[in-house]
């Protein structure tokens, strides 16, 4: 079989993107950043949860099985409404179902009911999962095809600014104060009340702003059949789109891991180690992943995005040994590096898993979200291997997660004619 090569994706011979564009590419973009905050929170309401009310490491993450559990049932539905009713309304109702989760956890609080905040994470994902349903591949084609990967790691980058601003805000409202002991104490939840009724109003705002402003419904079909002649085969014939949502299934593994069990690390590895510093560290990490979106999406102006996600996840890979072996401040500050070479990953692997699928674009971008699954099935792996054995030995399966993603960025991202 022949393999045809990705694009370079130069910046320096194709336009980011259409002036007619311009607004589009905008607002979509700040849905990044949306549900960059959202997830930003889970990892700390982890060990927040942990501490108030008294649930171990394994069941802790449960949180990361709703949330990517509402991922997994709610893309292949995400897809036909954005088959069906288009980009606008499909992203208006995410919003909408966005703010309906974050508004339960209000009532979730108030019953001191880890059961009731896993029902509310998986309403809040559901609408999580059809903004991205809609962002990933609408950025994809608000431009040319050749910078697709620049202007998604772009857009992501802004997804990376929510994300570090989540547990930043987190260690001062989550761990502010010693949790209670004994019986959880209703105080000690005030703060997840407030700010997830916050994050609603925000989000009904912007739904608003959607609702009043008119986007463009790109035809991507049209867009893509004429500028590939794979666009005619069927989904699953094209191994690079296959190969992709093998890579992001293990991808979404390794960070959702690498995130949930950031702050158990820091206090065990590193002496002295507070829960509201670790929260700390945990957002100078996120801070590293949005640089790295930066960096990346700078460096796709020279290097092609596979050879990036290559070198990128060998280098995740040396760390997690330093991780699963080391410890103290070394091991540590290791972890927090990983962040900045995972940076790259989603959007790029998104990206080179949707090219020339012209009419199945949005299929195709529906089945790589719903690949994110493996953010709900691998952590608690990793939970009963830190329950059992050691939460440094847990990291072991980002190694061999990040394994795989070098495999797609050396072989399994190509075209087969």
């Amino acid at each position: 079989m022949a393999f045809s090569p990705a694009p370079s994706t130069r910046v320096r011979t194709a336009t980011v993107t259409q002036p007619r564009y311009l607004v589009p590419l905008i607002l979509v973009t700040s849905l990044f950043f949306l549900w960059g905050f959202a997830y930003g929170l889970l990892d700390s309401l982890n060990k927040h949860f942990q501490d108030v009310l008294h649930v171990n490491k394994a069941r802790s993450t449960l949180l990361q099985a709703a949330y990517f559990g509402g991922y997994f049932i709610m893309a292949i539905p995400a897809g036909l409404i954005m088959r069906k009713f288009g980009y606008k309304r499909g992203i208006i109702l995410g919003l909408l179902l966005y703010a309906t989760g974050a508004i339960l956890f209000y009532p979730s609080a108030n019953n001191l009911s880890f059961v009731a905040f896993l029902g509310s994470i998986f309403v809040l994902a559901c609408g999580l999962c059809c903004l991205e349903t809609a962002a990933n591949p609408y950025v994809t084609v608000l431009g040319d095809r050749e910078t697709s990967s620049f202007r998604l790691n772009l857009s992501q980058s802004f997804n990376g600014v929510g994300s570090f601003l989540g547990p930043i805000l987190a260690s001062f409202l989550f761990f502010g104060r010693p949790a209670a002991t004994g019986s959880p104490a209703a105080g000690d939840l005030d703060s997840v009340k407030f700010i997830y009724l916050v994050i609603a109003g925000v989000v009904l705002l912007v739904a608003l702003l959607f609702y009043r402003t008119p986007l463009p419904e790109i035809n991507e079909e049209e867009q893509l059949a004429t500028a590939s002649s794979h666009s005619s085969k069927p989904l699953f014939h094209n191994s690079h789109f296959v190969g992709s949502v093998v890579a992001q299934f293990f991808y979404v593994a390794a960070q959702v891991g690498i995130a949930a069990f950031f702050i158990n690390y820091a206090t065990e590895n590193w002496p002295g180690t507070s829960s509201k510093i670790a929260a700390q560290l945990l957002g100078v990490s996120l801070i590293l992943f949005t640089v790295g979106r930066f960096a990346g999406t700078a460096l796709m102006a020279v290097f092609r995005p596979q050879d990036l996600l290559k070198v990128f996840s060998l280098v995740n890979i040396l760390l997690c040994v330093a991780v699963v072996w080391g410890t103290g401040a070394f091991s540590v500050v290791c972890l927090m590096i990983i962040f900045f070479f995972e940076s790259i990953m989603f959007p790029t692997i998104f990206a080179l898993g949707v090219r020339d699928l012209g009419k199945h674009t949005r299929q195709g971008g529906s089945l790589i979200i719903m690949s994110i699954v493996g953010g709900a099935l691998i952590p608690p792996l990793m939970g009963w291997i830190a329950q059992t054995d050691s939460t440094a030995h847990a990291f072991i399966i980002p190694m061999v997660c990040f394994g795989v993603v070098t495999w797609f960025g050396i072989r399994g991202y190509r075209i087969r004619s």
